[in-house]
């Protein structure tokens, strides 16, 4: 039953992504993320979108695990 639900969740994860890939929605480049612009480079570090994403799945799997 651990697997299935599993698969569930992989499943209604990747058709949210797609759905809202397809729609044009940015994932990202929220406010506190971390860009440096150089004359011939750019570092982007996401670290509020990585906070935001493990707190989201984090949610969802305390629901699963209920």
């Amino acid at each position: 039953m651990g697997i299935g639900r599993t698969l569930i969740l992989v499943g209604i994860v990747l058709v949210i992504v797609g759905v809202l890939s397809t729609l044009g929605v940015r994932i990202g480049r929220l406010p506190g993320d971390i860009e440096i612009r150089g004359k011939n480079s750019v570092f982007y570090f996401p670290i509020i979108t990585c906070i935001l994403i493990s707190v989201v799945l984090s949610l969802i799997s305390w629901l699963f695990r209920r």
